[in-house]
């Protein structure tokens, strides 16, 4: 990458590492105090909940933040009229699922779900306010304004969430942890962003987008649906506490890599936008994004196996243990994913979304008849299924890129390699400690992952100098 592109890269992870972490570090300790606070049937209402509102948010924006970031010769008439699409499509679907919210609580045999559904669809009506605001600033890879942003409101979302879940109002506390920030980013992006929409809706401009983005609306859609089979279904043939486990169980393990994905992604696509012509280039940024991702995301997700226990104690409480072979298993599932995304993102910047779309619709197809055969061995079964399935998605994305920019599957394995070993000794070293270690279960837990933090570093340093020497380099920069 040239020098003014490697500096705008890693200011922009830095304050982009730094939004998601701060932001993602506060609501994932709300979390884990309002885990201690309600029970896991509290979350799994929410997890039925989250089903609609997630399709309803994918159509909102139906992938014109993307379209906006990889058209080159983007103006205000286009950001205008992606504004009025996303507010008219987020009134509309939310009038849809205000009427519709007491079929929903009748299907899951949940009286309580209908209110609790019209006051959770509010959330992406509110967020239809400020999609185009966040878009303009990734496009200007001004992280550091909405990393401001999003701290703020999280920790006053937080703050209120908690309180009220102290006064004993339940799942009501949940709902007010999403609304509250929403709510909070919208009243601060419009106070300290001048930008505003112009009234206009060009049926020219929205052609040009819809183009590009209308596939990966397809994309996403297919994508959504498939993931919320799992609630839907577990919800359905097995319960809510039953689906509550599940889902705290996946929401820990996706959180580190899906931050760090995020964290990458959105500096990445604006980055590989810029270079979009240059294969070269872009193969070179796409290795190197591969090699950072993976060192920091694969050391935290072994140490979570290896740990699963004993920080689901401490974090959760004993109540929670049910979901300790369930986190484990998807903890190997979300070790992949950062490679899905990146592969995509390729895609995405040669502005070939009808081939994501293509691949959404085989994987998917996929997907689904590997789900509804572990229902047979249980919910264990299921974590397993989606081991299978993860591996399988990485294989399919990695297709296009290597026809694309030239870039094979193994040249990808060989990017991982040293990253996956460095960390697999750690978590060996780490599993050693715990076993032969006999002390109190907060101190014995500390001292291990103390162990893994000192003895990573130095594992890689050994086994893999150059990317040691790559990954010091970004630290000092930032």
């Amino acid at each position: 990458m040239g020098e003014n592109l490697k500096k705008e890269t890693v200011k922009g992870v830095a304050w982009s590492a730094v939004e998601r972490f701060s932001t993602g570090g506060v609501i994932f300790l709300a979390n884990i105090i309002l885990a201690r606070l309600l029970s896991p049937k509290d979350f799994g209402l929410l997890a039925v909940i989250s089903i609609f509102v997630q399709i309803a948010q994918t159509f909102i924006d139906s992938g014109f933040s993307n379209a906006l970031i990889q058209k080159k010769d983007r103006n205000q008439t286009d950001y205008s009229t992606v504004f009025f699409f996303n507010l008219a499509i987020s009134i509309g679907l939310y009038t849809i699922l205000f009427f519709c919210s007491p079929l929903i609580a009748r299907f899951f045999d949940n009286a309580q779900l209908t209110s609790l559904t019209r006051v959770v669809g509010l959330n992406f009506v509110i967020g239809a306010l400020v999609s185009v605001h966040r878009t303009r600033l990734t496009v200007e890879l001004q992280f550091k304004r909405q990393s401001i942003i999003t701290l703020v409101s999280s920790v006053c979302a937080a703050m209120i969430s908690i309180y009220f879940a102290y006064r004993g109002i339940g799942v009501w506390a949940l709902v007010l942890l999403t609304l509250t920030n929403i709510s909070m980013q919208t009243i601060l992006f419009y106070a300290t962003i001048k930008w505003h929409p112009s009234f206009i809706f060009s049926r020219k401009a929205f052609k040009s987008l819809f183009v590009y983005s209308s596939k990966l609306l397809g994309a996403s859609l297919i994508h959504l649906l498939y993931r919320n089979i799992y609630p839907v279904v577990i919800g359905k043939k097995f319960s809510a506490t039953d689906l509550g486990y599940f889902n705290r169980a996946d929401t820990l393990a996706m959180y580190p890599p899906q931050i760090i994905g995020q964290v990458i992604s959105r500096v990445a696509f604006p980055i590989f936008s810029r270079i979009q012509d240059d294969n070269s280039r872009l193969r070179s940024a796409y290795s190197k994004y591969i090699v950072f991702s993976s060192l920091i995301i694969f050391p935290i997700m072994i140490g979570m196996i290896v740990l699963a226990k004993p920080l689901t104690i401490l974090v959760l409480t004993n109540k929670w243990l049910m979901m300790v072979p369930m986190l484990q298993i998807l903890c190997i599932d979300w070790m992949t994913d950062h490679l899905s995304s990146i592969n995509l993102n390729v895609l995405y910047v040669k502005g070939r979304s009808d081939l994501a779309l293509k691949l959404e619709i085989i994987k998917k197809t996929l997907a689904i008849i590997i789900f509804f055969i572990s229902l047979y061995w249980g919910i264990i079964g299921v974590c397993v299924g989606r081991v299978v399935y993860g591996l399988l998605a990485v294989y399919m994305n990695s297709f296009y890129t290597s026809k694309l920019i030239s870039i094979t599957l193994w040249q990808q394995i060989k990017d991982i390699l040293k990253p996956l070993l460095c960390a697999s000794i750690m978590g060996l070293i780490v599993f050693a400690v715990s076993y032969f270690l006999h002390m109190e279960i907060l101190i014995h837990t500390i001292i291990a992952i103390c162990i893994g933090i000192i003895s990573y570093p130095l594992i890689v340093y050994i086994v893999d100098k150059d990317s040691f020497k790559e990954a010091k380099i970004l630290i000092i920069r930032r």
